[in-house]
């Protein structure tokens, strides 16, 4: 039996983060929404080019294929175009062998306030208003932020989250921007046994632990499956607030498959050996890469984003 869609990890992705829409917003920008629309009816059978989200996106919908009978993710387009200038994005869609089905289609409108209408735990997009409009209502979601394309043929999906205003809210970081690191350790040490509040990103990182456990099942009945889902967590945090970190991720019944406490370094030397096909971080002063091959989202959540 398949989950029901309460349980399913629902990710709701735009057509700019998915594809590269950069010629026909260009077309938009200058000439209208006439044009675009004639332009997009003369190119219905060109197919669009990879975006940033592609290779997540691909690897995330083939969790699908190692667990037919569960299907335990899917995919849905949350898209500012109109029904029939969707047209040519189903038709990529379909061209790259995206099982994807289910769309919303706007019409120039945001599309956020359908985010908990389909149940998505995450909306990726490139669109900094419809981002920063769905996290002041209180939904997930994060900016795609221009890079390099690279996609290859391996099937693991490599996942990598900053913790806090990420995977738990900013009650930590509100701490140290209010005070210095000498008063945040202190919190964080004498609330160690406190599990901290859940942030922007908890659903899906929750919903990725039934991944894991499914996973685990595989493990169990055969030692030689190779798991498809790496799920990773890299903090600026160090001994002794690492405890916190760990006291929240037992009290919810998840975890990482790897955790980093760098301590202040830059994440960056984590991650280019790491090689996520998507981190999340909520200050954008992380979200650099030296080679710009790693996929970065920012979540404009909290208080280091206040003054953004």
């Amino acid at each position: 039996m398949s989950y029901p869609i309460e349980k399913k990890l629902v990710i709701a992705v735009s057509s700019s983060a998915l594809f590269d829409l950069s010629e026909s917003h260009s077309v938009f920008v200058e000439q209208g929404a006439k044009a675009y629309k004639q332009f997009q009816e003369q190119s219905l059978d060109k197919v669009l080019g990879k975006g940033v989200a592609f290779p997540f996106i691909k690897r995330f919908l083939n969790i699908n294929k190692h667990f037919k009978q569960q299907q335990p993710v899917e995919v849905v387009l949350l898209s500012k175009n109109s029904a029939s200038t969707g047209k040519r994005v189903f038709r990529s869609i379909k061209h790259y062998g995206l099982d994807i089905s289910r769309a919303a289609f706007m019409e120039g409108k945001s599309p956020y306030q359908y985010i908990p209408a389909f149940n998505a735990s995450l909306f990726l997009s490139a669109n900094k208003g419809d981002v920063i409009n769905s996290i002041d209502a209180g939904y997930p979601a994060g900016m795609v932020l221009p890079g390099k394309v690279i996609d290859d043929s391996e099937e693991e999906l490599r996942i990598a989250f900053d913790f806090d205003g990420v995977i738990v809210d900013d009650e930590a970081e509100t701490v140290y921007k209010k005070g210095d690191l000498s008063e945040f350790i202190d919190h964080e040490v004498s609330h160690s046994h406190i599990p901290h509040k859940a942030g922007p990103l908890a659903d899906l990182f929750r919903k990725l632990s039934f991944i894991q456990q499914l996973e685990d099942e595989q493990v169990e009945k055969n030692r030689a499956y190779k798991r498809i889902v790496r799920i990773a967590i890299v903090t600026a945090r160090n001994a002794p607030t690492h405890e916190r970190v760990i006291t929240t991720l037992e009290n919810w019944g998840v975890s990482a498959n790897e955790t980093f406490f760098l301590g202040g370094m830059e994440k960056d030397r984590i991650l280019s050996r790491l090689k996520p096909h998507m981190f999340f971080d909520d200050q954008k002063n992380h979200l650099e890469s030296g080679t710009g091959e790693i996929p970065m989202v920012h979540i404009p959540f909290g208080i280091a984003n206040k003054d953004n």
